[in-house]
């Protein structure tokens, strides 16, 4: 989970739902004030939401890309069934391609951080003519370190024994390591928090655990893609082991990203340097797109 700094929304950023043939998603929507360099669609990680990527947005778009974050299927502002083969990987990627045909941008650019990763990839090889490039964000095509699998094994234990709001106070007591829970945070952040929390459908936040343990190495399949890939995370990336996520790097000849200092959400420590790394990677994608104020697409010249 990425906690935002601020919730105050950035110029041009406009809250709304994004009809698809597969339902409507709750995004917050970022335009550049000038020539569009491209489109690219941010997906949150576990326990997250698009309010991840607050800090980003407005970067992104001084870059000359239009960012849109959504919640996914039951996650936050995003109504989601009770049952749990509606979060099933092929399900979550479907809604990740509809959601990139609703946007009418043509091909966009694809990032997925930490579990939004997982789903990222699922919709990269389902139809790769949908995404113009993709990018895991601390997000590794192997399994998670073994401390997250044991926090994830806990959390789903708990789901099946009590309240959701005692889950949600015994998590942000391990969160504050046993320090006063909330302590630091301001009295909104606090609320903004626990309201995403109640509102996340527990089939989504255990549908998710189930598919961060049971994912499998997703090397090779990353590697069979046929476009730009980009693997981004801090060199204090703790939910996946740093040397692993480097030999990925290395075994699918990806564009490569490792943020000094930054631990597990770089969206949200180094946005600004993240983002000039995002757009350097996505400027020399063959084939992306410029589009003047009020334009069509077309291609950049070469």
């Amino acid at each position: 989970m990425s906690k935002p700094r601020s919730l105050a929304l950035p110029p041009r950023t406009r809250s709304l739902r994004l009809a698809t043939a597969r339902g409507s998603f709750a995004v917050l929507d970022t335009a550049p004030d000038g020539p569009r360099q491209g489109t690219v669609l941010l997906l949150p990680g576990y326990t997250g939401s698009k309010e991840d990527f607050l800090e980003l947005l407005g970067p992104l778009t001084e870059a000359g890309y239009r960012a849109v974050a959504v919640d996914g299927r039951g996650q936050h502002e995003t109504p989601g069934p009770r049952g749990r083969a509606a979060y099933r990987r092929k399900a979550l990627a479907l809604d990740v391609v509809a959601q990139a045909a609703a946007l009418g941008d043509g091909p966009v650019h694809l990032l997925g951080h930490s579990f939004g990763g997982l789903v990222a990839r699922a919709a990269a090889g389902l139809a790769p003519d949908a995404f113009m490039s993709l990018t895991l964000l601390a997000s590794g095509p192997g399994r998670v370190a073994r401390p997250q699998r044991i926090r994830i094994r806990a959390l789903r234990a708990a789901f099946a024994l009590l309240p959701k709001e005692r889950v949600w106070r015994a998590t942000r007591w391990l969160d504050s390591r046993g320090e006063e829970p909330g302590a630091g945070d301001p009295p909104e952040l606090v609320a903004f928090l626990r309201r995403r929390w109640m509102l996340t459908r527990i089939a989504q936040l255990a549908g998710a655990g189930r598919l961060l343990l049971a994912d499998p190495d997703g090397t090779a399949a990353l590697r069979a893609l046929p476009m730009p890939l980009h693997l981004a995370y801090g060199d204090e990336e703790t939910v996946w082991p740093v040397p692993d996520l480097a030999a990925a790097a290395t075994r699918t000849g990806a564009h490569h990203t490792v943020v000094a200092g930054a631990g597990h959400s770089p969206n949200v420590s180094h946005p600004r340097e993240l983002a000039e790394r995002l757009a350097g990677f996505w400027d020399a994608v063959p084939g992306r797109i410029e589009v003047p104020i009020g334009g069509n697409p077309a291609e950049a010249p070469s």
